[in-house]
């Protein structure tokens, strides 16, 4: 008998156990770890922020769908690897702290042969003084109640618009670090579609406050299409959507504080300004979720498992290289731990080994650099590779096949929400391959021009709908969920 834990129970984490539980016999344990009872569709959170969706529409319990699939679960929040196990057990072990209320602050350690660590990020609001809904000036999407407070908090500045009195809003990034550029793009757009519909867009100003270099960016360096015979970039296909919906765009800007009411950032030509806002949606840039390492006689390793970061070392080529000399094949394909063949870490949870934005310092030496994006479909693509390839494993032998899925090859479809409504809504659809440019594969662009569009419309919506509510089917594994692409 074979014991999987999985840590964490997002898209990566619960996509990885329900593949697990789907083709291991039920002689074969299957362990999810995770501090939260509940499952969120994070991509909803962007109506939930601007109340056009209820927090209860993007959640469900966990506990329900674990308990009919057969797999254990554990609302705990895991704070140490032990990868050799220790003196009394050769298997791996995770020490675990229970945040489930009936058992809240109890320790334990659960054993393990196979681990996955899809714990996610941590959001980072610490990194930028000021930031975030708990204690800081400024709002957040990146969870449902996070949202929730966002949208109380914007129904607010309406009525105040709705009164005759101006007010600017900016949206956008929290660190010059950040990643998740497409969220900060998605909510803007709703929130610019939500002033228009209220009838008070006029006397509103709304700003866009990114760390990117160019507008379209979105973290992946940008993006070529060829539509009809002609080429475009992301770039202009992004800018005249700003200038069509009158939002203004302030490019590469570190965020270093943020006070009541004011924004302080500095851009990369060193200069340092102050932003005066009445609401603030800012995200927070990311960290592993700082787990610690130890090998069987105690000692601490963490520093072999894990990046500074936080984010776990995948097989990925690490090596320092100047921006021309990255390649494609730096990024992973397997997940597993280089020194640990039975730890995988899938989404948000690896280490990437560099960014696929060109990297950029202002003359003062402040980072401004989107962090590459892991999250969505390239997510659940990988705890689906991570689950198969142990699966093999446990039922052929150590030397069984290895499933390989890495961005450098993958492609990834992202719908991007400008705004919600059946008969007013619009989206933007893109899609791209692969998520990481290959320049020696295709010079020039980097992506295959035929696979790689961006259109917006009603349609978008439509479609962006629609895969809210196939996805949440698919989350709670429901009949032939697993037909549904990740």
């Amino acid at each position: 008998m074979a014991r999987v834990v999985v840590l964490g129970a997002g898209v990566a984490g619960h996509t990885a156990a329900l593949h697990l539980r789907r083709k291991l016999g039920r002689d074969h344990d299957v362990i999810v770890v995770s501090p939260n009872a509940n499952w969120n569709w994070i991509p909803s959170n962007i109506w939930v922020g601007v109340g056009r969706m209820s927090a209860e529409r993007v959640v469900f319990p966990l506990a329900p769908i674990y308990g009919r699939k057969g797999i254990e679960h554990h609302q705990a929040k895991a704070i140490a690897v032990r990868p050799e196990g220790d003196a009394e057990d050769p298997r791996g072990a995770v020490d675990v702290v229970y945040t489930d209320p009936t058992r809240a602050g109890e320790e334990a350690r659960l054993r393990y042969d196979y681990l996955v660590n899809a714990t996610g990020p941590r959001l980072n609001f610490g990194a930028t003084e000021g930031l975030g809904p708990d204690g800081g000036h400024s709002w957040s999407v990146c969870t449902a109640g996070h949202a929730t407070q966002a949208a109380a908090a914007l129904a607010e500045v309406i009525e105040v618009l709705r009164s005759g009195r101006r007010q600017t809003l900016v949206v956008g990034m929290g660190h010059g670090t950040c990643t998740c550029e497409g969220a900060a793009f998605e909510y803007v757009f709703n929130v610019d579609h939500e002033l228009r519909a209220a009838g008070v867009r006029e006397l509103a100003e709304v700003v866009y406050l990114t760390n990117e270099f160019e507008l379209g960016d979105f973290g992946v360096d940008g993006m070529s299409f060829e539509q009809q015979g002609f080429r475009t970039s992301s770039k202009l296909w992004t800018e005249s959507l700003f200038r069509e919906r009158n939002v203004r765009a302030i490019l590469g800007a570190h965020v270093e504080k943020v006070e009541p009411g004011v924004v302080h950032y500095e851009q990369l030509d060193g200069t340092r300004h102050a932003l005066p806002f009445d609401f603030a949606m800012l995200l927070p840039p990311f960290r592993g979720a700082d787990l610690v390492a130890y090998d069987r006689a105690g000692a601490e390793v963490t520093a072999a498992l894990f990046a500074p970061s936080g984010f776990m070392k995948v097989d990925a080529n690490y090596a320092p290289k100047g921006y021309d000399d990255w390649a494609a094949e730096d990024w992973p394909s397997t997940y597993e731990s280089p020194a640990y063949p039975n730890v995988f870490a899938v989404g948000i949870a690896f280490a990437p080994p560099h960014q696929i934005s060109r990297p950029r310092k202002s003359p003062n030496g402040t980072v401004v650099a989107p962090s590459p994006p892991r999250t969505g479909m390239p997510s659940g693509v990988m705890g689906k590779t991570a689950a198969l390839t142990i699966v093999e494993r446990i039922t052929k032998g150590p030397q069984a096949h290895t499933h390989t899925a890495s961005m450098a090859n993958m492609g990834a479809a992202c719908v991007a929400s400008a705004g919600t409504g059946l008969r007013t809504g619009s989206a933007a659809a893109m899609t791209m391959f692969p998520v990481v440019p290959d320049y020696a594969r295709y010079p020039g662009s980097g992506r295959s021009l035929k696979d790689t569009i961006g259109e917006i419309g009603l349609a978008g919506h439509w479609l962006k709908l629609m895969l809210h509510y196939l996805f949440i089917y698919k989350a709670k594994a429901r009949p032939g969920w697993q037909f549904i692409p990740e």
